[in-house]
């Protein structure tokens, strides 16, 4: 199809640039091939300028002009009219509004244009914001003002991205609970789901006036943890196939909390949601040897339905693992030989023989037996770690029922949720801040995202209402609606009214 560009139907700048830019190159198409990066970087320049116009035009169609208008039920009274620049996708956009205040010295101004859009943080236009909000999640502010000022659209400041993931959380946190369950309830249990796998754990972070360490001092011991260091709690909802395929996968992670209280609740409304729709499902508990990782998920299993096999607890094969490679480096001496042989086959032991906890502790007793001092003292912590978890270390069985036997899930989010990201070097969080990133990287990881995402938008979103107009005038020529011409198929339209208010 040939384009027809027409000089005198041209009714936006922007547009009469870009026609004039595409007219020049067209002229230049049999003459020495040039630069086509240049010519992509002028031509991406020319079109996200023609949508800045754009979206400044739909932008001005929100504004509200009135004597008096209410909003939730507050009484506002025209204040004044000024220019106020926004971020959009595109770029920078430029927009004439009116501001309200209500009654009293000292209120704020109130732009019924914001409200209405969903303005986020008075200044990213939605898409413009989610686009942040992703990035944000996934790098540093400054990383990611470099990374939009490569990809040429919005260039917003690393103050502005800082500030951006704040404004967000507030409004995901006053209604997590209720928003959280719309998110389930567009979700479905895959058919081949066999097994839901529950998982929780902890990971160290640096955080803001964390001067004491999570764990407190108990009596005849010492606190634990790097001073200003402070758990973050992680967990996951996994389901399998009866291959354990895993099928999907739910991510929560919280800032400090005692007890991890949220997280426990996080948990057990999203298995609960499950299990109304499968409630076939056998439940396993997948979790390393902490104390309070088993307190948690035994306190969440009291609020699921009575199951008709109990719930398997299983200890991550790997966790088992470490304490069997510091014991063998006990007994027969670390990086020797004897010590790695040993190992492996008292790992193929613990995973493959039907009584292979057993025999581990019986091989690790031996040792103990015959050793003196520091040694003797080593082997005796590892095999009492053993003799507490026997009875979640029957990994030959499990595997012959294709039971999950590692949190590898549990230990990839650890990673990926919290350590990824909040724990670069020089950084220390406050917990708004901290929440803030967790909860986008959590949804993201969960896909999640574009649900949540229309959720968060809404709830920026406000009802304006006109309560008295402002008084009529004659309506000039200027404000009758305009024939145009589309700027590049030459095809007329008509310029459309201001959107209308609520009823």
């Amino acid at each position: 199809m040939e384009l027809s560009h027409n000089d005198t139907a041209l009714h936006s700048p922007a547009a009469k640039k870009l026609a004039e830019f595409l007219r020049k190159q067209g002229e230049n198409s049999n003459l020495e091939i040039s630069d086509f990066e240049q010519f992509e970087s002028e031509l991406h320049e020319q079109i996200t300028a023609l949508e800045c116009e754009l979206v400044s035009e739909e932008l001005a169609r929100y504004d509200v002009t009135a004597e008096e208008i209410e909003v939730a039920g507050v009484v506002y009274h025209h204040a004044l009219t000024s220019s106020e620049t926004y971020l959009s996708a595109a770029g920078l956009v430029t927009v004439t509004r009116n501001l309200y205040r209500a009654v009293g010295r000292g209120s704020r101004s109130m732009c019924p244009l914001e409200l209405r859009v969903g303005m986020i943080n008075g200044y990213f236009t939605p898409r413009a914001a989610r686009q942040a909000g992703f990035v944000m999640a996934q790098l540093t502010s400054g990383e990611s003002e470099a990374l939009f000022d490569e990809l040429e659209n919005m260039r917003p400041s690393r103050s502005s991205l800082d500030r951006l993931p704040k404004a967000l959380s507030p409004h995901w946190e006053s209604q997590r609970s209720e928003w959280e369950g719309v998110l389930r309830e567009q979700e479905t249990v895959p058919s081949a789901a066999a097994v839901v796998a529950i998982s929780v754990d902890g990971v160290m972070a640096p955080i803001k006036g964390g001067d004491q360490s999570d764990k407190k001092s108990l009596p005849g011991k010492h606190a634990s943890g790097p001073t200003g260091y402070k758990e973050v709690g992680c967990g996951t909802v996994v389901l399998y196939d009866d291959q354990t395929e895993r099928l999907q996968t739910v991510r929560y992670a919280r800032m400090p909390e005692s007890k991890k209280v949220t997280l426990q609740q996080q948990l057990e409304n999203e298995v609960a949601s499950i299990l109304a729709l499968r409630p076939d499902l056998l439940r396993i508990h997948l979790a390393d040897g902490a104390k309070d990782n088993w307190r948690l998920l035994n306190e969440l299993e009291v609020h699921m339905p009575k199951p008709a096999q109990p719930p398997i607890e299983i200890l991550d094969f790997y966790h088992a693992c470490d304490h069997l490679k510091n014991a063998c480096d006990a007994a027969w001496g670390e990086s020797t030989a004897e010590g790695k042989a040993q190992f492996e086959r008292l790992k193929t032991l613990l995973k493959e023989a039907e009584d292979g906890a057993e025999r581990v502790i019986g091989s690790l007793r031996y040792r103990r037996d015959r050793a003196s001092g520091n040694k003797r003292k080593r082997l005796q912590a590892e095999l009492t770690y053993f003799h507490n978890q026997r009875h979640r270390m029957h990994y030959a069985e499990y595997i012959c029922q294709d039971l999950p036997i590692a949190s590898g899930v549990m230990e990839a989010s650890c990673k990926t949720l919290v350590t990824q990201r909040l724990k670069r070097s020089g950084m220390a969080w406050t917990m708004p801040g901290g929440q803030a990133i967790l909860t986008l990287r959590s949804l993201i990881q969960s896909n999640r995202w574009r649900p949540a995402w229309k959720l968060l938008r809404a709830d920026f979103c406000k009802d304006v209402i006109v309560r008295k107009n402002q008084n009529p005038s004659p309506t000039t020529a200027s404000q009758q609606p305009k024939n145009l011409v589309h700027p590049i198929h030459g095809l007329g339209y008509v310029d459309y009214p201001a959107l209308p208010l609520a009823a």
